[in-house]
């Protein structure tokens, strides 16, 4: 027989989400993929908890969250490094842990990273849209972030999981996040529109994650990038990645929840798979680009 649980939000902390693979495929309807930043983290919480990895967990901001597990069950922190506590008592990161009904689960402040990834055996089950799970901020798809008192669900686990679980992985290596954030990019499709000295300037300069980023983009802080041409142009499709720069001159990184269209120039675009790392770096974290 199949067990569903219940859980209590006791504290909602700075920003936290539901969080799954994201809503692909629907961009030529204006709609934003969202889904986990720290996509590796995300997965990982899952592979240890056994769960399929389409299943949602809840994504934190800086200083954590905490949940009352109303029915227990098994919990897992995974990303950004972070004390984990049950009902006061210090338990493992990275590894699944037993709540029992009526237990506190708190992610503490990130102490190393910026994002941690809250999973439970079964997943959390919020109601899908457009066959997601995930909270898009930009579009305001998918559940609302968390908020003190609120309650969520979590998807069965069997009943017999339930009383004789045993982890799917024992451990699993992981890297934490650097200190310097080093993003390869791919020049084009509008870099025609940079002189040359911005093209150097990109890949030559030092950067700061700014503190005005967040799930739509990383924005940056360092040398403006030089216009080889005026004017702007007609609104054209975004991808995750796309380093579009505003008329300030200052790259922005797109992240999760970007806008799927934009009309300032995207001088390159990074590598999906090294956007984990944008998801952990607080503002202030050195930023160089790379050529790819």
């Amino acid at each position: 027989m199949a067990v569903p649980g219940k859980l209590e939000v006791v504290r909602a902390g700075a920003l936290t989400t539901v969080q799954d693979l994201g809503r692909t495929g629907h961009a030529h309807l204006g709609v934003p993929r969202s889904g986990a930043l720290d996509e590796p983290a995300h997965r990982l919480a899952n592979r240890l908890l056994g769960n399929p990895e389409s299943a949602a967990t809840l994504e934190t901001t800086l200083n954590g969250c905490a949940v009352r597990a109303l029915s227990g069950g098994v919990a897992v922190v995974t990303g950004a490094a972070c004390p984990v506590r049950v009902d006061g008592l210090p338990v493992s990161w990275g590894k699944p842990v037993r709540v029992p009904a009526g237990a506190v689960l708190e992610a503490g402040a990130a102490t190393y990273g910026l994002r941690a990834y809250i999973g439970f055996a079964g997943g959390v089950d919020a109601e899908p849209v457009l066959g997601s799970r995930a909270t898009d901020l930009l579009s305001g798809l998918g559940p609302e972030p968390l908020r003190d008192g609120d309650c969520l669900r979590t998807g069965p686990v069997p009943a017999a999981s339930a009383l004789g679980w045993s982890p799917a992985v024992e451990a699993a290596p992981w890297a934490a996040a650097p200190r310097e954030l080093v993003l390869p990019v791919r020049l084009g499709p509008r870099a025609d529109w940079f002189t040359e000295g911005a093209l150097r300037t990109l890949t030559g300069s030092e950067y700061r994650v700014s503190p005005a980023t967040n799930r739509i983009g990383l924005r940056t802080e360092g040398p403006a990038l030089e216009r080889a041409r005026d004017g702007e142009l007609a609104s054209e499709g975004m991808v995750l990645g796309a380093v579009q720069v505003p008329p300030d001159g200052r790259p922005v990184v797109f992240l999760a929840d970007h806008p799927v269209t934009g009309g300032y120039p995207v001088i390159g675009v990074v590598d999906p798979r090294a956007l984990w790392a944008a998801a952990q770096s607080p503002p202030g974290t050195p930023l160089r680009f790379t050529r790819a």
